[in-house]
């Protein structure tokens, strides 16, 4: 099957764009897992399952998002979950990763249009150095979800037994580190996520190191590596991320504090109302796991919620969101704006104008289609306002946390937030520019005139 899928993403490669070999590519990974869930040995029943929801949940593996309409310990066997898992590798890390780094197994030669896709993938800055990137990626990944993995087996083999708690381990570490969501929980009560473990300082500090980890991006990565605590070196994308990530992480967490501690956080330990606002605030950023009732949130909890699901995670990383940069960009323009200010400024350094654009066309365009999908669900279906923009700001910003409406979608509702799943993973602009394959530059320019704005 693996064979099959290289030849085939190979020949797809001669005739297409960066953007649509990536977009493209994650399609026939979507449709082979989609196949390989519908064989009757995925399901504990034995019986073949059906085409939309083997489709949904390959698709929410595959872009690392964790919405499901079947519990993944009660209805997927073995085989289905190991399937599941893989799809969810594949999806955090990227299929070009894996395949730049085969490559270099292999010792094949790499050549200019692979380094530009691996460029495209991870969103780094320059194409020099994507080899030296992906060997990095790929062993960083291995360590760090080796030892997520082996501290959680620690903890979950006095439970469960030797097998059963290497296992729980090993698929919560990859499903944690890939921002996923994906639980094997469901052996207490079916789509129960974590709540078992609100309490628990190892599940919930090594989950959310793996979530944190994962999700601030490889280029991050790679420039603290290389830096180490030198932080004035540090590229600016990296301060940002790094400074963005720490106030959403902690501020959001204080607000859940506040707006909950009348509500879930009632008859709770001091540890574990600290624990539980941290991690509502984590998970919130693409993770898709939970410690509490998701659909018992206040609204002000479950609105802050709705914001840290659009902003997501980082560039370049196992998160999804309209990302961390993009709205510090936005906010930065604001502030410059209002400051008549000439250019965009932080930590000493001015970005540039592309990057602005950039920028506010992925918010529009991410902004855009989970309006567009809420309207349809609400049109189409009689659910609750608060319900349906919950479940498609999870959709796009791959995160996967619900109130509990996914199952109730309809075959159509369910086929919109498959859309939204997928554009949310390879990127709402990605997909976009995947059909405008020629840049069109006039050569004549159209007179000017302006226009009232606000």
């Amino acid at each position: 099957m693996g064979n099959i899928l290289t030849k085939r993403l190979y020949r797809m490669r001669s005739h297409l764009t960066q953007t649509q070999f990536i977009a493209y590519g994650f399609m026939l990974i979507i449709a082979v897992g989609t196949g390989l869930l519908m064989l009757p040995v995925s399901s504990r029943s034995g019986e073949a399952g059906s085409l939309l929801n083997c489709l949904f949940t390959a698709t929410s593996a595959s872009c690392v998002t964790g919405l499901v309409v079947y519990d993944t310990w009660s209805h997927w066997s073995l085989f289905g979950q190991l399937v599941i898992l893989t799809m969810i590798q594949i999806g955090g890390l990227g299929f070009i990763t894996i395949g730049v780094f085969l490559s270099i197994v292999l010792r094949r030669r790499i050549g200019l249009k692979e380094r530009g896709l691996m460029q495209e993938s991870v969103n780094t800055l320059q194409i020099g150095g994507v080899v030296r990137l992906a060997k990095k990626i790929i062993i960083g990944t291995a360590l760090i979800e080796g030892t997520g993995a082996v501290i959680l087996a620690i903890r979950f083999i006095p439970e469960y037994g030797l097998l059963r708690g290497i296992y729980y381990g090993v698929f919560h570490s990859v499903s944690a580190f890939c921002n996923a969501g994906f639980d094997l929980m469901g052996w207490q009560a079916p789509f129960n996520s974590l709540v078992g473990y609100y309490n628990d300082w190892t599940v919930n500090l090594v989950v959310m190191a793996l979530v944190i980890t994962g999700g601030i991006g490889f280029v991050v990565w790679d420039d603290v590596s290389r830096n180490r605590l030198h932080v004035c070196k540090y590229r600016l994308h990296t301060k940002l991320v790094l400074l963005t990530t720490f106030v959403l992480v902690f501020g959001s967490g204080f607000l859940f504090y506040l707006f909950e501690r009348e509500n879930l956080l009632v008859g709770m330990d001091p540890g574990g109302q600290i624990l539980t606002s941290l991690f509502s605030s984590v998970t919130a950023r693409t993770a898709g796991f939970n410690t509490v009732d998701t659909a018992a949130l206040t609204d002000s909890s479950k609105l802050l919620t709705i914001i840290l699901m659009f902003i997501g995670g980082s560039p370049g990383s196992t998160a999804g969101g309209v990302k961390t940069t993009t709205m510090v960009v936005l906010y930065l323009y604001l502030w410059s704006t209002i400051r008549r200010t000439y250019g965009v400024n932080a930590f000493g350094r001015r970005l540039e104008e592309d990057t602005i654009k950039h920028a506010s066309a992925i918010f529009m365009i991410n902004l855009t289609l989970a309006l567009a999908g809420s309207l349809f669900l609400m049109a189409t279906q009689k659910l609750e306002m608060t319900d349906v923009f919950f479940e498609t700001f999870s959709a796009i910003g791959t995160v996967g946390m619900t109130t509990g409406i996914t199952r109730a979608l309809s075959p159509a509702s369910r086929l919109v937030i498959i859309f939204l799943m997928y554009c949310g993973r390879v990127g709402s602009l990605s997909f976009a520019l995947s059909f405008t394959q020629n840049k069109r530059v006039a050569r004549v320019k159209q007179p000017m005139e302006r226009i009232t704005i606000g």
